[in-house]
């Protein structure tokens, strides 16, 4: 199984895009998107080519390669517009060696995480900085941002494949 993981693209079309175009060079079989998909939110500034109706003109021929949860911007207006759902708070994927819990991160974080076993893996958003390390016995996997990163980090995102997570710049 290999997925492009990806987190907090707020509406941005020009991220958007080019978070598209390297999802369609990975040969990755789908797209997670952990949430925060159209608002910029009342914390953030204006992403770069703000345009949620873009964005959802990019990601709605996506849908059957699309898998996502809730972020804390998204709302119930958003689901209306989006042909895939976006409205569930987490999502359990697992493969032959990794379970993996993903999130937006607003909620379940490594400081506050849900009921993990030793060895599942965090996957969450949220904080728009990337992260992957071990926290007690689960590890940390956070992509994060497409649109506006954080602590100067770079637009970012991350491909699973194989129990291995791996981050890349957009």
């Amino acid at each position: 199984m290999k997925l492009f993981i990806a987190s907090d693209i707020h509406g941005s079309a020009k991220w958007c895009k080019k978070m598209i175009a390297a999802f369609d060079n990975s040969g990755a079989e789908r797209l997670l998107l952990l949430g925060d998909i159209l608002y910029h939110g009342p914390r953030n500034d204006l992403p770069e080519e703000y345009a949620p109706k873009e964005v959802t003109k990019l990601l709605n021929p996506l849908k059957e390669r699309i898998i996502c949860v809730r972020g804390n911007c998204d709302t119930e207006v958003d689901q209306m517009v989006l042909s895939f759902p976006i409205m569930a708070e987490y999502a359990w994927i697992c493969d032959e060696t990794t379970r993996i819990f993903a999130t937006h991160g607003h909620r379940f974080s490594p400081d506050s995480p849900p009921p993990l076993c030793e060895g599942d893996v965090l996957l969450y958003g949220h904080t728009h900085i990337p992260e992957n390390s071990m926290h007690l016995s689960f590890r940390a996997v956070n992509p994060g941002s497409v649109s506006i990163p954080k602590d100067g980090s770079a637009h970012s995102a991350v491909i699973y494949e194989n129990g291995e997570f791996t981050h890349i710049e957009l």
